[in-house]
């Protein structure tokens, strides 16, 4: 039986979770700087690293709240190598994303930075993806440069976007 490729077992995966309850994402502020996001989602941590890191994948998930799409992903993986991303509301209005990936252990850990440009400061993000019978934890803990930085942050409703996206990518 041949294997299907993870484009195939990611469209099978979203299909079949648009009718289940979602699992909660937490969201705790462990040390002054930082936000420390936490999902499980009921797949193998190899399937949701490459959902995490291919630009044909991401712009099916990684949308924030209804009504965006992501008309630009571009995604260089390679430590030093650059990703950019760019979302669009359907009124037209876009909000671009940037940054350079520091570290990759494939399946692991991702580290990059991220930039989203103007007045805010850029961070340090680190994805760790943890495999137990199937089912993999992804923690994500993004280093702001400040408490001040890390609190602006959290005003913005943060919370409300990252739901429904790691819902998507469940």
């Amino acid at each position: 039986m041949p294997v299907p490729d993870v484009a195939e077992v990611f469209v099978r995966r979203r299909k079949a979770v648009m009718n289940s309850p979602s699992e909660r994402l937490q969201m705790t502020t462990p040390g002054e700087r930082e936000i420390v996001v936490t999902r499980v989602v009921d797949a193998r941590r190899r399937l949701v690293f490459d959902a995490w890191t291919d630009p044909s994948l991401v712009p099916q998930w990684m949308l924030g709240p209804p009504g965006w799409s992501m008309p630009v992903c571009e995604i260089d993986l390679r430590a030093g190598g650059e990703w950019r991303f760019v979302w669009r509301k359907a009124e037209g209005e876009e909000m671009e994303m940037r940054g350079a990936y520091k570290e990759i252990a494939r399946p692991d850990r991702l580290v990059s930075t991220e930039s989203w440009g103007g007045d805010w400061p850029e961070t340090l993000n680190t994805v760790a993806l943890d495999e137990e019978d199937g089912r993999t934890t992804i923690t994500m803990t993004i280093l702001y440069p400040s408490r001040e930085a890390r609190d602006a942050a959290l005003k913005t409703g943060m919370a409300d976007g990252m739901a429904p996206t790691f819902d998507r990518l469940a």
